[in-house]
């Protein structure tokens, strides 16, 4: 491709990024992540369309928009089979986002007691799982998000919920996986996934979320 068709494309790909933020900004019911992350992926499918020469630019492309350089490579997928497998009847959940990162959520019943940061007997295997698919693989970023549900003061929770991620990196780093990959942050009570008005719905929201994600080399250079 010419320098003069690379420009027309990306005039193409600019004009098509305004388009999409249009239609974004008309479905009142996104939020602005959700709404980012639509655009991001659209956007970044247009650029790896004019970009690429075949199909696989435009796959590439769209990981890159979606999510600022992560990619769902077969090592991804990989692992999320076997976090299905080491969850599986656990009640932990692996998933993958939008934005091709591995979401493991691991509920209160596993993670951790009440008011409390020490790591439960039956969340370690899960661990152990997780850290040994970090194995020499540099180019991987983890995310921990503590999360608690809302007994108590924001203080508190906000302090708990980063205490239980520090707990959950803490564990991963002796298990071997280098500490600069581990990034932690407590959300308190400010997320909740469910209502805190009953045992049940509490429970939920006193959560763990760990996302694994594989950062495309190619892109960041």
């Amino acid at each position: 491709m010419n320098s003069f068709s690379i420009r027309t494309s990306l005039i193409a790909v600019t004009a098509a990024a305004f388009g999409l933020v249009g239609c974004a900004d008309m479905n009142t019911g996104m939020s602005p992540t959700a709404r980012d992350t639509a655009i991001g992926a659209g956007v970044g499918a247009l650029a790896g369309a004019a970009i690429g020469q075949n199909g696989k630019g435009a796959l590439i492309g769209a990981g890159v928009g979606a999510a600022g350089g992560y990619i769902w490579s077969k090592s991804m997928e990989q692992k999320k089979q076997a976090m299905e497998r080491a969850t599986m009847g656990s009640g932990a959940t692996v998933s993958q986002t939008a934005d091709n990162q591995l979401k493991l959520n691991v509920p209160s019943d596993l993670s951790f007691d009440t008011g409390r940061a020490d790591i439960k007997p039956n969340m370690r295997p899960i661990l152990d799982q997780f850290a040994s698919g970090l194995q020499g693989q540099p180019n991987t970023e983890v995310r921990i998000i503590g999360h608690t549900d809302s007994n108590g003061s924001d203080e508190l929770n906000d302090r708990l919920s980063l205490e239980r991620a520090q707990a959950t990196k803490n564990y991963l780093v002796a298990r071997g996986v280098p500490t600069n990959q581990v990034q932690v942050t407590g959300r308190g009570e400010h997320e909740p996934v469910a209502d805190n008005a009953s045992d049940a719905g509490r429970a939920r929201n006193r959560r763990v979320e760990i996302f694994l994600a594989e950062r495309n080399v190619t892109a960041s250079r």
